[in-house]
């Protein structure tokens, strides 16, 4: 008898986090349609439980809609964790990234639309995408490689080009967003410092493919 008590417990927990995450699908897709105004009802019936099981998991609708964009965000940040090398031109490191973000707007619409909609205050956010370019642009000044005195600008620049390469691919659908990532990120580099040719050249550097970058490790 007492054996059963685990398996039951087991059970229970993985019901738990069932229903947390279908709470956070839900509110991710509020988020990327731009509904942040919904009510608490409007997102359990979304998620399919029931009003009471919202408080178990969620003290408020803000907290919930936090947690959506922080697991967008933490998903980004495992991706470019998965892209950096020890040793490598950090400067390459961060055309990488940026690139493949760039990349991520079409090809995964549905992050898209969730970063997109959440706005510049992802500049200050303390997870994803923000913390690793500030990261990479300061070991890069460091280095020698950037010339920027002040990498938290150069971050927040950085991210208000990301902000504005992800809407104009919005807004245009037919252009090229590959080539548009890589123009954007050429301009970058060179705005830090590099000679443009080598900016170039960085930026014609094959990428890794996205789908395996998303795929969870096997490990897991």
């Amino acid at each position: 008898m007492p054996a059963a008590e685990p398996a039951a417990d087991n059970r229970l927990e993985r019901r738990k986090m069932r229903t947390r995450a279908a709470l956070i699908r839900a509110a991710q897709t509020f988020v990327a349609a731009g509904k942040l105004n919904v009510p608490v009802l409007e997102i359990t019936q979304a998620a399919d439980i029931g009003m009471g099981s919202f408080y178990n998991h969620f003290r408020s609708k803000d907290e919930l809609f936090q947690a959506a964009v922080n697991e967008v965000l933490d998903d980004l940040g495992t991706i470019l964790d998965k892209l950096t090398a020890e040793g490598e031109d950090p400067a390459e490191t961060f055309a990488r990234s940026f690139r493949l973000v760039g990349r991520v707007f079409r090809r995964r619409p549905e992050i898209f639309r969730v970063l997109l909609n959440t706005g510049l205050t992802l500049i200050s956010a303390d997870r994803g995408l923000a913390p690793r370019a500030l990261r990479d642009i300061s070991v890069a000044a460091d280095a020698g490689r950037f010339t920027v005195d002040d990498p938290a600008l150069a971050m927040s620049i950085a991210g208000g080009a990301l902000m504005g390469l992800g809407q104009l691919l919005h807004d245009q659908p037919e252009r090229n967003d590959a080539e548009t990532a890589d123009h954007a990120t050429r301009d970058l580099l060179i705005m830090f410092g590099l000679p443009s040719d080598e900016a170039a050249e960085i930026c014609r550097r094959p990428l890794p493919d996205l789908d395996e970058l998303s795929e969870p490790d096997s490990a897991e």
